[in-house]
Order: C-alpha cells, then sequence, then structure tokens
C-alpha cells in the first residue's frame, strides 16, 4: 500500500449499495469487493473501507455496544462547483442532511450515504493575493 494513501474506515448496512453509491455518485474506484462483510474503494489518496456488519469491525465490543453507521464524522472532498454538483447529485436522487452553508473559508453541504455516513463537499472560497 501506498504510503501516501489515507485510510478511512466507514460502517455501512449493506456493502453493495455503498459500493455502488460511492463508484457511481462520487467518482471512486472498486478496489476490491468481499461483500457482504467488506469492500474498499478509493479516490485520489483516499482509500474508503467499507465495512458491513459481519465484518470484523462490526463485531461487538467486549461490553456489548455494537459499532454502526451514521454520526457526524466525515470524510471532505473538494469539488471545483458546489452548486453544479448538489444539482448532479440531486437529480440522481442523492439525499442531503442540510442546504449549503457558506462561511469565510468556502461552502458545504453534506451527503449522505445509504446507511447514513456523512460526506462533506466542499468548495473553497476564492482566494486574493
Amino acid at each position: 500500500m501506498d504510503p501516501a494513501t489515507v485510510n478511512v474506515r466507514y460502517l455501512v448496512e449493506n456493502v453493495e449499495a455503498a459500493v455502488q453509491w460511492y463508484t457511481r455518485h462520487l467518482g471512486f474506484t472498486l478496489l476490491s469487493n468481499q461483500a457482504p462483510a467488506f469492500a474498499d474503494v478509493k479516490r485520489g489518496a483516499l482509500r474508503l473501507l467499507l465495512s458491513g456488519p459481519s465484518s470484523s469491525a462490526g463485531r461487538p465490543m467486549a461490553d456489548g455496544e455494537r459499532p454502526g453507521p451514521g454520526g457526524w464524522n466525515r470524510i471532505h472532498l473538494i469539488v471545483p462547483d458546489l452548486v453544479a454538483e448538489v444539482s448532479r447529485l440531486r437529480d440522481a436522487g442523492v439525499r442531503f442532511r442540510n442546504d449549503i452553508v457558506k462561511g469565510p473559508g468556502g461552502a458545504q453541504i453534506l451527503a449522505v450515504d445509504p446507511s447514513g455516513n456523512l460526506v462533506e463537499l466542499f468548495q473553497p472560497a476564492a482566494r486574493t493575493a
């Protein structure tokens, strides 16, 4: 594995649905698929580990608590034109948790994958010299 690769694990309810969502909507490439337990996809230097309930990452903890998808942690993808990207994804049926939010650093929105995990799409603010 390339040491420049960043690995992030997302717990998902359905590995096949997650693979389809990330490859179809966000331009990830499939590396391996061992559904229903696990698959990994890649975009640039990001390797996203999609772990289903039957994967080792989905096993209950010693106290019985089960890992699950969702929450507020997220991967952050930079896009050149956020409005156009949101329009394209909405037309394809992608769900969003919020509307576009603008701040001093740029604009962002949160897309929701089939298991409830978040993907932040971010367009940096134009910088002046």
